[in-house]
């Protein structure tokens, strides 16, 4: 269900203009996602891992990024392997 709804047009060179409401709510950088009949402007958080970390809580505090890529490679390559114990 929309919190609001605003009507804007595309310029010349295909921007859009938002209302600077809407740029201090939601940021300046978004991700387009298309749809058949629409589209979808969804935020970038300037900090892409502090949003994760507010999504999923606590269960990545103190880690770096580093630790974050190397646990993913690791859980990564033990689900493989599961994988292939089962086949």
């Amino acid at each position: 269900m929309p919190l609001d709804s605003q009507q804007v047009e595309a310029d010349d060179r295909g921007r859009l203009y938002l209302s600077k409401d809407l740029r201090d709510r939601y940021g300046d950088r978004f991700h387009v996602v298309t749809y058949r009949d629409h589209l979808e402007l969804v935020p970038i958080d300037e900090d892409p891992l502090e949003g994760l970390r507010d999504a999923v809580g606590g269960a990545f505090d103190g880690k770096s990024v580093d630790e974050l890529r190397e646990e993913a490679r690791e859980a990564a390559a033990e689900e493989a392997r599961t994988d292939v114990r089962r086949d």
